[in-house]
């Protein structure tokens, strides 16, 4: 059977008051990753191509957290008026489409693409609507699955409406719907708000669908993968879960965590085969690390790139566009930022590079920094192949290093210094014998 095309509403107008936060719930993040782009990630990978967003108001920071997430058409919800109202607002998206619809939430990060995919399987199946439930471990707030004595879904409940053997049920509804779109309109369009809140409940839809004699399926998932957030506890216990998954594929991938519940993963963290990582190292968003590479504790890293076989830490900091060519040695208390090093060279100790590039199997001194900032711009520094930058040395740049060349301990490097050339710039030593003794003496009286 051919695959049905299908579209994916993600439901993303919520105020998410009890995050106490000035943003949008679904633009708080998790493992580096916006939860809206978490859904619309997974809807993509489930095989999604335009995915309708709803919005509130604030559609442009929702725009700004899915720039990098494909074709995306966003509806805005100005009133906010119930799930079912909130579907409804992509009615021309709707209307407008034949395959599958399915009904996602941007507070729901965790979501696999493989139960979207048996979810849609379903549909498959002859049914117009499919209902994701799950079976929490307390499922007292959540809306129940109500089935009949041959198993079928009859309704769904909500936990302040069901009656106390309806409470017992243990199956619970996620919120995740699929519909064969040429149902869901005339289902949705019956859906009312007679109820306390005068709200619109997509819930509704499993009635309408069996008093209209429609199908309807149920397809069940894991707990964690339907955790919704509404405040900042929920999304820690969302990032504690997705940092585990991180961890472990890592692992299966050929990755050796020493300590793998002290290291923080992006959610697009790469590391290659045979990388050893230390403990309570941090990977930031844009992290590609390739095989051999050993990362040694307490080390920071962000948008940065690790070539096979370099060793990085401890304490080392990575910045955005640092990348560390193979066989390097970055070591304690280094700061790499806009700067290649590359293949062989060593910056181990104390030491500052910025807006530069290293060549091959050069050293940097312990102290040495490259002064880069004028306090208006960024200017670039060129040290060449086979070079020795001596300790506590300053190169001001825009400045080139020629191949070779030797700089000594403690100089301020202004010009360009020629290929195999010793550049030297310090003050004459000056020695005033007894000098010493004379101060104490002074201090002591």
């Amino acid at each position: 059977m051919t695959a049905r095309s299908w579209l994916p509403i993600i439901l993303a107008a919520g105020l998410g008051t009890r995050m106490q936060s000035a943003l949008p719930k679904v633009v708080h993040a998790v493992a580096g990753r916006p939860m809206v782009a978490h859904a619309a990630a997974v809807a993509r990978a489930a095989g999604a191509g335009r995915l309708a967003i709803v919005t509130g108001p604030e559609v442009d920071v929702l725009r700004d957290a899915l720039r990098d997430n494909g074709p995306v058409d966003f509806f805005v919800q100005t009133e906010r008026m119930g799930t079912a109202h909130a579907v409804l607002t992509a009615r021309p998206a709707i209307a407008g489409f034949t395959g599958d619809v399915v009904v996602l939430y941007g507070d729901t990060p965790l979501l696999r693409p493989e139960t979207l995919s048996k979810l849609r399987a379903a549909l498959n199946e002859g049914v117009g609507l499919a209902v994701l439930g799950f079976e929490p471990a307390d499922p007292s707030g959540y809306g129940r699955l109500i089935r009949d004595a041959t198993g079928a879904l009859t309704a769904i409940r909500e936990d302040r409406d069901a009656s106390a053997a309806e409470r017992a049920i243990r199956l619970a509804n996620s919120g995740v719907m699929a519909f064969r779109s040429e149902v869901m309109l005339p289902i949705l369009d019956q859906i009312g708000n007679g109820n306390a809140k005068g709200e619109y409940y997509l819930t509704d839809a499993v009635a309408i669908a069996r008093a209209s004699g429609i199908g309807i399926a149920v397809q069940t998932c894991p707990e964690e993968e339907v955790l919704g957030v509404n405040d900042r506890s929920q999304l820690a216990a969302a990032e504690g879960v997705m940092q585990r998954r991180l961890r472990q594929a890592a692992m299966a991938a050929g990755a050796t965590l020493i300590a793998p519940d002290s290291v923080t993963f992006s959610h697009d963290t790469r590391l290659g085969r045979d990388v050893i990582v230390e403990p309570n190292v941090y990977f930031g968003v844009g992290v590609t690390v390739e095989d051999n590479v050993h990362i040694k504790a307490n080390s920071y890293m962000e948008h940065a790139r690790i070539r096979k076989g370099a060793i990085v830490g401890p304490f080392a900091r990575l910045r955005p566009g640092a990348d560390i060519g193979p066989d390097a040695r970055i070591g304690n208390f280094v700061e790499i930022k806009q700067a290649t090093i590359e293949a062989g060279s060593k910056v181990n100790h104390l030491a500052y590079v910025g807006d530069a590039r290293v060549g091959a199997r050069s050293n940097i001194g312990a102290g040495a920094i490259v002064c880069n900032y004028d306090g208006f711009q960024k200017h670039f520094t060129e040290i060449g192949p086979d070079t020795f930058i001596g300790s506590n040395s300053a190169l001001v740049a825009p400045v080139k290093i020629g191949e070779g060349a030797y700089i000594g301990t403690g100089s301020v490097v202004t010009r360009d210094i020629e290929p195999d050339a010793l550049a030297l710039e310090r003050s004459e030593l000056r020695e005033v014998p007894g000098w010493a003794a004379r101060f104490r003496a002074r201090h002591r009286k």
